[in-house]
């Protein structure tokens, strides 16, 4: 750009915010960092060593680091409180999700939400100006023309985070520059070392989006209500502990013996407080369908004919589909895979991919 404008820069504590800020200061623009406080003391979670996460009490150690991000830079850092914006959000749409039975996923939500939602509007609030915003996440924007993706893989596959990035809107990621979507991560960690800053470039990453990794301190024991394992022939194999305690494609955790193969959660009924449970082979599905579109290209792009890259979760390596049914005026989506697929969990994001472009995202129903 010929002229440099101010970009905050969502400073989390860790090396890749960090760097994105450095990065953008060299180019010659105004930086300003900001982090969001999220922590308001209403969980009581336990202390684990070790561990990292983006919703905890060690929040203050995290904003003391971005702190010293800001110091080294010499540029301004503020503290944005979205606590309850968080809370609604993230926090009460992961328990409500949990409490129908489905599978949400909540970084997919605080990106979606928060980070690139409440703590914007929270900053301007706040009269923190700035013309772009900036984060440390793996991911490349090309705004080209309407019929081809505009959020990209980023250049280090296995650093990648556009899954997380996919239920973003073009609105939402036109103002938003990722700097580090052309590295490596190594190369990342190499820079700050280079310019002395090894106490980040070792910091250990956050893990989880809940700092003690264990997601049953959101939930009270009005959740703990126990109920009925039963088969996929409705014939009853024992006792579950609630079902907020179970996902589809769980194995490990079920308590039940004596069975001629192991078994699977196959499906949760909320309504009845059943956790059906079945053969690993119960678990293959052909096709997806899915609500809440979230459309990255222009409805007639030859894009949405052609075979594509679909991830159902996150970690999942992709298969090929094809869409099947596209309603756009009522947000749904359905695919088809050329091979049968593992655990479909209602509740977990949909992505779609055109080579390394997001088609689309949607919420995985039942």
């Amino acid at each position: 750009m010929s002229q440099k404008k101010r970009v905050a820069v969502g400073l989390s504590g860790g090396v890749d915010s960090a760097l994105s800020a450095y990065l953008l200061k060299k180019q010659g623009y105004e930086v300003v960092g900001m982090t969001m406080a999220t922590w308001d003391d209403s969980v009581k979670m336990p202390a684990v060593e070790g561990r990292e996460g983006c919703y905890g009490p060690s929040e203050d150690k995290n904003i003391e680091e971005a702190k010293l991000v800001a110091e080294r830079l010499g540029i301004p850092h503020y503290v944005v409180p979205v606590a309850e914006d968080y809370k609604r959000e993230v926090l009460d749409y992961f328990r409500a999700e949990y409490r129908a039975g489905r599978t949400p996923n909540p970084c997919v939500r605080c990106n979606q939400s928060i980070k690139f939602g409440a703590l914007q509007h929270a900053a301007r609030k706040l009269g923190i100006d700035f013309d772009y915003f900036a984060t440390g996440h793996y991911a490349r924007l090309d705004f080209k023309n309407p019929d081809v993706p505009f959020l990209y893989e980023a250049l280090d596959e296995h650093k990648d985070q556009t899954y997380f990035l996919s239920r973003l809107s073009a609105e939402q990621l036109s103002t938003v520059i990722f700097p580090l979507g052309g590295m490596q991560k190594a190369d990342v960690k190499a820079l700050a070392k280079e310019i002395g800053w090894d106490d980040f470039a070792t910091k250990r990453e956050s893990q989880d989006f809940i700092e003690c990794g264990d997601y049953s301190v959101l939930f009270d024991e009005s959740d703990n209500v126990p109920g009925d394992f039963i088969d996929v022939n409705g014939k009853v194999l024992g006792k579950h502990k609630g079902i907020v305690h179970y996902t589809i494609g769980q194995r490990k955790g079920l308590n039940i013996g004596g069975q001629a193969e192991p078994l699977y959660v196959v499906a949760i009924d909320a309504h009845h407080n059943q956790v059906i449970l079945g053969p690993r082979s119960a678990l293959s599905c052909t096709e997806v369908s899915a609500v809440d579109l979230n459309l990255m290209v222009s409805e007639t792009s030859p894009l949405l004919k052609e075979p594509l890259t679909a991830h159902i979760r996150l970690g999942h390596k992709g298969a090929t589909a094809r869409i099947t049914a596209l309603d756009t005026a009522a947000g749904t989506i359905s695919v088809k895979f050329d091979e049968p697929q593992f655990a479909s969990a209602p509740g977990q994001v949909l992505v779609l991919y055109a080579d390394k472009g997001v088609v689309a995202s949607a919420i995985i129903g039942k």
